[in-house]
């Protein structure tokens, strides 16, 4: 099997992968969060800003700007006064949403286990390689 450039699947931990670069954004801190905040349907700009807290505007420009040139999030801006811009999910970015989706019920079920056994250690005390 292969990964996109017809690279063998693996590679990807290559420097040279052309995979690594769109794996580093989707599972990004925002690139997640946008994804998973898009899969109910397409949202405006002010609404993704209110749903995902703590993103600047800047991170958020970038991750669409970035998601819309990798053909995973569609901008759609109709000509209206005043403007009027939704973004949208296509398919491959429905596809890598679909596979996100999971990771991201089991963050939050095991934080929430974590954190009621009181499991979670202090910044930098985790193990060392």
């Amino acid at each position: 099997m292969s990964i996109a450039g017809g690279l063998p699947q693996g590679e990807v931990f290559s420097a040279d992968c052309p995979s690594r670069r769109l794996l580093g954004e989707v599972t990004s801190k925002w690139g997640v969060l946008v994804l998973v905040a898009l899969k109910d349907g397409p949202m405006r700009w002010s609404g993704l800003l209110r749903r995902i807290q703590g993103v600047s505007e800047k991170m958020l420009a970038r991750t669409l700007r970035s998601f819309e040139a990798e053909g995973l999030v569609l901008r759609d801006a109709r000509p209206v006064v005043p403007p009027h811009v939704e973004y949208s999910l296509t398919p491959a970015g429905r596809e890598v949403t679909e596979r996100l989706v999971p990771l991201v019920a089991w963050t939050e079920e095991h934080a929430a286990r974590a954190a009621a056994h009181g499991e979670r250690s202090p910044a930098g005390s985790g193990p060392r390689p």
